[in-house]
């Protein structure tokens, strides 16, 4: 029995109405990602090669997430929100495709660990019909109890509107998470589970006290409360993108990352990050980065599927938007935006410029206020810079244009034509100086303004 063997059955059929939301409640994103999405890597880094997803009614949303993470995900229909047990018997098809472990696993629980999952099919290898992941809760108030026999033997799992007054006051809850040992074992036990209690529900927590009937074994592994938070409201959605965050930026400075302001930097999913890399206070970095060895990021930045070179410098208040790549030792500097352009090695983009749809060539100067006019309301045009070019300060690049290597434009200048290589474009009106008009109108405004 092993990882490699074993199927995730995720249970995604909530209507999450407690989220005021017309989006399906494991679609609300973490880190940047689905919550559904992290369960399913979670379930993937834990070596566990086949899932499938239950769904609700008319929420093919739901299931097109879940095959984007995992494109042989099986996606099956919950008609009725008749209890987990009952979720569980949807998914039951996917049983006959093999013999492995069983885990049931939630959409809405985004900080579950591989750790964890891992431990719960060791668990399973090592003999146990049953592991259920529990945790205990410094406030147990709407969690399910684990209950124990006198040898210490897990024996049952009381629903908290079914619990006793004694059962009530137990601290060690009941995640949800349950695993099978076969098909098998979970096809037998689910035949058996009733709705006889206070929610009129098939839980699949009965399963638990069931086994002890017939004489199996059932194990905890024991996780933290945090790692096991179901998502239910944007309260709840809120601390765990906080606590996922900290997971982050704690990975990122064991990894050789420095973080002047940990709590202020806001990491994605999926972020790459190499060492030594000194991040500033107060940076956003969504989705598809990478940094590479060495970078400097200053604060105020903000950035989405973009790679940044080894030894670059980017900062303060920058964008990075799709498609921009900086080289090594690159400079993009204060309220400059890049978006699908290659800023080559040693480039300089320093100031209040706007580099869209471009390339700009190694050790180039962009000067402060140049934009690259790329759009012309119907398509999108390229823009390419040379090799060592300057480009002068307030200047406009109407693409598709292209500035040789070496090549100058003047400050001011808006460039339609292609500037060939060591030349120097100027486009401007000729400078007209009137002498003694602003002092004329200077003097009849004062006088208009006294009447």
């Amino acid at each position: 029995m092993t990882q490699s063997s074993a199927l995730a059955i995720v249970l995604a059929a909530g209507k999450g109405t407690r989220m005021k939301s017309d989006l399906p409640k494991v679609l609300h994103r973490i880190a940047g990602a689905p919550m559904l999405a992290h369960v399913l890597q979670a379930g993937s880094a834990a070596g566990i090669a086949r899932g499938c997803l239950v769904v609700g009614p008319n929420m093919e949303a739901v299931g097109e997430a879940g095959q984007a993470v995992d494109a042989g995900l099986d996606v099956f229909v919950q008609p009725e929100q008749l209890g987990t047990a009952d979720a569980v018997k949807a998914a039951l098809p996917a049983l006959e495709a093999g013999q492995g472990p069983i885990l049931v696993l939630y959409g809405d629980t985004p900080l579950l660990r591989a750790e964890t999952l891992k431990a719960v099919v060791g668990e399973l290898d090592a003999g146990a019909d049953l592991v259920v992941v529990g945790f205990e809760a410094d406030d147990p108030t709407g969690y399910g109890r684990l209950l124990f026999d006198e040898e210490g033997r897990l024996a049952g799992i009381r629903e908290e509107k079914d619990a006793s007054t004694a059962e009530r006051a137990l601290t060690l809850c009941n995640s949800g998470i349950v695993a099978f040992r076969s098909g098998e074992t979970l096809k037998t036990l689910l035949a058996r589970i009733g709705n006889d209690n206070a929610k009129g529900e098939y839980y699949l927590t009965d399963a638990v006290s069931l086994a002890r009937a017939d004489g199996l074994h059932a194990r905890v592994v024991l996780s933290n409360a945090e790692e096991v938070l179901g998502v239910n409201s944007r309260a709840e959605l809120a601390v765990a993108e906080a606590a996922m965050q900290m997971r982050l930026r704690n990975v990122a400075m064991a990894h050789g990352v420095t973080l002047i302001a940990p709590e202020t930097v806001f990491f994605s999913y999926d972020t790459a990050i190499g060492r030594d890399v000194v991040i500033q206070p107060n940076v956003i970095i969504g989705p598809g980065v990478t940094i590479d060895d060495g970078a400097t990021i200053m604060g105020f930045c903000h950035f989405e599927n973009a790679r940044i070179g080894p030894g670059a410098t980017v900062g303060p208040f920058a964008r990075l938007r799709p498609g921009a790549e900086l080289a090594k030792n690159a400079h993009v500097g204060n309220f400059v935006e890049i978006k699908n352009a290659h800023v080559h090695e040693g480039a300089k983009v320093n100031h209040l410029t706007y580099i869209g749809d471009a390339s700009v060539g190694a050790k180039a100067n962009i000067g402060a206020g140049t934009i690259t006019c790329n759009y012309d309301g119907f398509a999108k045009h390229r823009t390419e810079i040379g090799e060592g070019a300057f480009i002068g300060s307030n200047s406009s690049l109407v693409a598709p244009v292209k500035v040789g290597d070496g090549a100058f434009v003047g400050s001011g200048s808006v460039v339609t034509k292609d500037v060939p290589e060591d030349a120097l474009a100027v486009s401007r009106v000729p400078q007209q100086n009137h002498e003694g008009w602003a002092g004329k109108v200077r003097a009849r405004r004062t006088r208009d303004k006294s009447k």
